[in-house]
């Protein structure tokens, strides 16, 4: 690559290289109808009809990368029942696909660029534009990539509405100003930009494979299914209350700004609400949580909220429906109880205890919760479990790392060559 700071001119949209274009949106791309079909409409199995469906959720998983192979990804099928009084535009070759919804700003405007449809029979569904290059004046390959030109990006978060749901409307999208640089720069933007999605495909398929070693290992070791190499002893069944001690560390409502802490279900862990004003809290008495805390949400225990305190969450805050607890570490470790809360029993056991309906009329038993009892090694066993799955988890989070390093060093790269700022050389 080359830079090339003569040749520029000022546009519409800022200045670009003086051989790049500045088009409408729908002077380069064709808009077709989509179907409303959503996630209750498919299924995995191949029906008799054998329509696959790409919903503006997987445009937002992204699947791999911004194109997607049909070849190599599963696409569900469009049930049957669903095909009356339906007509359809299939996909084809190079098409775009465009999520005019997003519940996160900064997913407003993600599209993927398909490739490999053959003769597969593929629309795009719920909450989607599809869009065809008709001009000719942009390369397969290429067209996802027009989004991600930073200042294409600002434009189109300006024309997004919505508070808690961000929405595009196709009037909007057409009138849309896109710098179209030349063909043979299309195509080698496209060839460099490839490289680094080839590498990050490859981080998120070894995430993926570390992932599911790690449920596996961790199902196995947990439950001593497979023993730690010379631990021999017979597990015992055990009341949390030998393992734990209820300990709420009361406090008043402090008369200033505070961090308040919450947690996500599903063994999600815990999230931070900074500069909580207490004016707007009607408690006032709360609780302070440690490092190495045991915390749990009695309201959605069910739904396995539960977690262990890390350093990072030390003094924050809760109320009441969020009791905390130490360890008894003749008994059990933290370190081992970090990983043992987050299999499938210690959810089944949760909800055994948390009787009730649905949502917030299912409230844990906080007496019922210490005379769970639970299959356990002793404490050194414990320590070894957990050296080996913290040893896991930490092989994982390297390559997470990897990844967005890598992502990272990809967009900066996109913003440099989709703006002109630096120039392809086609010579190479």
């Amino acid at each position: 690559m080359s830079e090339d700071i003569t040749k520029y001119k000022q546009t519409s949209i800022g200045l670009i290289p003086s051989n790049w274009e500045v088009s409408k949106f729908d002077s380069v791309f064709e808009f077709f109808p989509t179907n409303s079909f959503s996630r209750d409409s498919m299924t995995d199995r191949r029906t008799f009809n054998e329509i696959q469906n790409i919903h503006y959720g997987d445009i937002h998983s992204k699947f791999k990368s911004e194109i997607i192979d049909c070849n190599s990804e599963h696409l569900p099928y469009i049930k049957d029942e669903m095909l009356s009084n339906q007509s359809f535009n299939f996909i084809q070759e190079g098409d775009l696909i465009i999520a005019d919804t997003s519940e996160d700003y900064e997913g407003v405007g993600e599209c993927i660029e398909v490739k490999n449809v053959g003769s597969k029979k593929i629309v795009a569904g719920l909450h989607t534009f599809l869009v065809r290059d008709y001009s000719n004046r942009t390369v397969q390959g290429f067209r996802t990539y027009i989004f991600n030109n930073p200042k294409v990006n600002t434009e189109l978060k300006k024309i997004a509405t919505g508070i808690s749901v961000y929405g595009i409307s196709k009037g909007n999208l057409q009138k849309l100003l896109i710098p179209i640089p030349t063909l043979p720069e299309q195509e080698k933007i496209a060839k460099i930009l490839s490289t680094w999605d080839e590498a990050i495909d490859k981080c998120k398929d070894v995430i993926e494979q570390l992932k599911e070693r790690n449920r596996g290992l961790a199902q196995q070791l947990l439950t001593g299914k497979v023993r730690v190499q010379g631990f021999e002893k017979k597990w015992k069944l055990t009341p949390l209350s030998e393992c734990l001690t209820f300990t709420p560390r009361e406090i008043l409502k402090p008369t200033g700004n505070y961090l308040a802490l919450g947690l996500r279900s599903h063994g999600k862990g815990i999230f931070h609400k900074t500069d909580i004003d207490p004016d707007n809290v009607g408690m006032d008495v709360l609780y302070e949580v440690k490092e190495n805390d045991l915390i749990i949400n009695i309201t959605f225990a069910w739904e396995q909220a539960v977690a262990i305190v890390s350093k990072k969450d030390e003094g924050g805050l809760v109320s009441h429906r969020f009791p905390t607890y130490t360890f008894k570490n003749e008994n059990a470790i933290c370190d081992f109880f970090r990983h043992f809360i987050l299999q499938k029993y210690f959810k089944f056991l949760l909800e055994l205890i948390s009787p009730g309906g649905a949502g917030r009329n299912r409230v844990m038993s906080k007496t019922d919760f210490l005379k769970l009892e639970v299959k356990i090694p002793d404490v050194i066993e414990q320590k070894a479990i957990a050296n080996i799955l913290d040893n896991a988890a930490l092989e994982l989070n390297q390559y997470q790392e990897k990844l967005t390093q890598l992502q990272n060093q990809k967009k900066g790269l996109m913003q440099q060559l989709l703006t002109g700022k630096v120039r392809v050389n086609l010579n190479d």
